[in-house]
């Protein structure tokens, strides 16, 4: 067997032990302090086969296909009701989801990911950097973990690493590695289209610092520094037609579309504001780096 495959079997065995003590730990999610966090909004096709299907402010997407639905995110877990009633509005079935992915694993968007897996028998992809977190409920994470899991332990079905593919139906997510945020905080680029063009579409992780300690101070994560830098450096040359991120209001789309409006991919073609967003982050990276 070749080394790099040896490594993986025994990471996947390694993450099935760590899920199976896991799951014998209590879940404490923290107390919503965000109530548009839980507030309902109204799902939406966004540009071609992707919809919206998440809260106000925690996004999750739903990309269907003739061979079964990708869902990208959760939510907190008591999302789950409102996921599956946005999935079933927008007239398809909890049961077509046949894989689950995420782009950071914090709480807030993996909460109700152990309970759509088991109603659907999903499969559950993850960066690699993110996988034993993702098993052990949040409990190994460097800046939110501790003694308890903030979100149900999910058994990981396939490692994913940078540049990795996604099929389905025809569809090629292609999973981009923006660690820092968590150490496998990653990104989805795809293209979809319409009877009018294709649409190259990024599902952002955008890396907000998470830790209010300097990054000198976490010896859980010694490459932090150097991968926020990265991450920056990589998201600036990206080239995409539409963007997305993990929460609406980083891409600001309660301005964009607001319930009842009409089919518009065009409002979330919006690289002034990727930039903007990117540049603030770059500047909060810096002064954090300077001990501001």
């Amino acid at each position: 067997m070749p080394v790099f495959a040896l490594k993986r079997t025994l990471l996947l065995i390694s993450l099935l032990f760590v899920n199976f003590l896991a799951s014998a730990q209590k879940v404490i999610e923290p107390a919503n302090s965000h109530p548009e966090w839980s507030k309902p909004t109204q799902p939406f096709q966004i540009a071609g086969n992707l919809y919206y299907v998440g809260t106000y402010d925690l996004a999750c997407y739903l990309v269907v296909t003739p061979k079964g639905c990708v869902l990208i995110n959760t939510g907190i877990a008591g999302s789950l009701p409102m996921i599956k009633a946005n999935i079933e509005a927008l007239g398809f079935k909890v049961a077509d989801l046949k894989i689950l992915l995420t782009t950071q694993a914090h709480y807030d968007h993996m909460g109700a990911m152990a309970a759509i897996k088991k109603l659907t028998g999903a499969k559950m992809m993850v960066d690699d950097g993110d996988a034993e977190v993702v098993a052990d409920g949040g409990r190994s994470d460097y800046a939110l973990g501790g003694n308890t899991s903030t979100y149900a332990p999910v058994k990981v079905d396939r490692l994913l690493h940078n540049g990795d593919t996604v099929k389905l139906g025809g569809m090629q997510l292609v999973m981009l590695h923006h660690p820092g945020h968590t150490k496998g905080s990653c990104s989805f680029l795809f293209d979809v289209k319409d009877n009018k063009r294709t649409y190259r579409v990024l599902i952002a992780n955008m890396p907000t610092i998470v830790t209010d300690k300097n990054f000198s101070e976490i010896p859980a994560y010694p490459g932090i520094e150097k991968d926020y830098a990265y991450t920056l450096n990589a998201m600036k040359k990206l080239s995409f037609d539409i963007w997305l991120a993990s929460h609406a209001s980083q891409f600001d789309l309660h301005r964009k579309h607001k319930p009842g409006d009409g089919y518009n991919p065009a409002a979330f073609m919006d690289r002034k504001g990727y930039d903007a967003e990117l540049n603030d982050l770059q500047d909060q990276f810096s002064k954090k780096v300077k001990g501001k």
